[in-house]
């Protein structure tokens, strides 16, 4: 804002003190509105986004035990890591076994003739299309081979053709040429590959060696897979098979661990307690016994929070199916009545987990579980659609309209003053001439009456 220099040597006056006492006047009860204001939206940003951040982190954090293998109480082991790797999943008991393994699962891989001139040797001496048909597991996907088309343009159109399809092919070269690999991913018997058509890479090829099952024994029981990745075997359990060993008997043992469920459900207490932390720090009022003194949180009082927190308990208190453990004090979980936050009795829990972990695991997981009932009752306020974004644009957008009421504020307050300024200028000067004439009047009077002796 524009200032003035000006004093009133004319009247005697601090003109430029008059003209900010009087902009200042007029300035203060909008500014201060203004002030206010901004000083509340900031404050109330602030606060919305840190129970957002808070609310996204909850939401992620319970997303990660929602699978009954962070709940089940049980734990899957292989003996020898490196020949088989073992997951545990729904439905699994303890358990030991003994596995060993005697063939992995192969796939099919052909070869064509060595061809001349390496990958941009050609691989359709005729100027004319010639087809390659690949035929796999009952199924055949013809490959045009344009005239003069190179083994790497076939390589190429193979792989963008049939990769859905698990087929892939390669170049390999030597010294005596270039040969056109096929293979596939697709593992076990009946599905080798076989080549037809009328085109030069079908004709002499090599069939190599017929894809096979994995062949292994589960506590003495001969068993095939037509995969590597055998998921039906054991109920509950998956393993897959790296590496044969017919003289390396590789143990697989499921056993209860009341350790990792712990780990779980505590988890589930520390993501909990740490959004209703964040919640209570914003909402809060702090009282001193001095009502000018007392302060308040960002959110104190916010409708949108206190149907947060509500939504958080009802499914904390709901009762979640029908076995034997339906409610978290069960298992030792319990509500503090002033904070909200949840504490996990070690003694209660001891018990709880030796009368039921599965129970356990069905009270947090599953379309009905608990993570499952928190997730759906805090979408409305999560994503850029939610209604916690929208607080934060809408707060945004009133810090935009009040940097916006400042300026128009400070321009009309320079302008003030400089119309002020103008006139106390003006007044000023008029005084300084009516004193200098008055001087001259009085000048002249003075010497009418004080007539020049002889």
């Amino acid at each position: 804002m524009a200032s003035s220099t000006i004093s009133g040597p004319g009247s005697g006056y601090d003109t430029q003190a008059i003209v900010k006492a009087l902009v200042g006047a007029e300035k203060a009860p909008k500014q201060a509105q203004i002030t206010s204001q901004q000083k509340d939206t900031t404050i109330q940003l602030s606060g919305v986004g840190s129970v957002k951040s808070a609310l996204e982190t909850y939401r992620a954090a319970i997303a990660k035990l929602n699978n009954v293998a962070a709940f089940n109480g049980l734990a899957a082991t292989s003996s020898e890591e490196k020949n088989i790797k073992v997951t545990l999943g729904d439905g699994a008991s303890s358990g030991k076994y003994v596995v060993v393994v005697n063939d992995l699962a192969t796939s099919s891989k052909v070869t064509s003739k060595v061809f001349e001139g390496g990958a941009s040797g050609s691989a359709n001496s005729s100027d004319e299309a010639q087809t390659l048909t690949i035929t796999q597991s009952g199924k055949s996907y013809d490959v045009m081979v344009p005239g003069g088309a190179t083994l790497q343009e076939v390589r190429e159109s193979i792989n963008t053709q049939l990769s859905a399809q698990g087929i892939s092919a390669n170049v390999l070269s030597d010294a005596n040429g270039a040969r056109l690999v096929i293979g596939s991913n697709t593992t076990g018997v009946d599905t080798d590959i076989t080549l037809s058509g009328d085109s030069d890479l079908a004709q002499g090829y090599d069939k190599g060696t017929p894809a096979q099952n994995a062949k292994y024994t589960i506590d003495g029981i001969a068993m095939e897979s037509t995969s590597n990745n055998v998921t039906s075997a054991i109920s509950g359990v998956s393993f897959e098979l790296l590496a044969k060993d017919k003289d390396k008997p590789i143990t697989i043992n499921v056993a209860s661990n009341t350790a990792t469920l712990k780990t779980s459900v505590q988890s589930f207490v520390t993501a909990y307690n740490a959004l209703m932390t964040s919640i209570n720090t914003q909402t809060k009022v702090t009282a001193t016994g001095d009502a000018s003194t007392t302060t308040a949180g960002a959110l104190t009082g916010d409708a949108s929070m206190r149907q947060l927190v509500n939504n958080l308990r009802s499914e904390l208190v709901n009762s979640s199916g029908s076995s034997a453990m339906s409610s978290l004090a069960q298992m030792g979980i319990t509500t503090d009545q002033k904070t909200g936050l949840l504490s996990l009795d070690d003694k209660t829990w001891d018990k709880a987990v030796v009368k039921g972990a599965g129970d356990i695991a069905k009270l947090f997981t599953g379309d009905t579980g608990l993570v499952t009932r928190m997730t759906k009752a805090t979408a409305s306020y999560v994503g850029t659609t939610g209604s916690l974004a929208s607080r934060v644009t809408d707060l945004n957008t009133k810090l935009t309209d009040l940097t916006t009421q400042q300026a128009d504020l400070d321009r009309r307050m320079e302008s003030l003053q400089s119309t002020l300024t103008a006139k106390y200028t003006a007044m000023d000067t008029l005084i300084a001439q009516l004193n200098a004439s008055s001087s001259s009047i009085m000048t002249t009077l003075n010497s009418l009456n004080n007539p020049k002796s002889d």
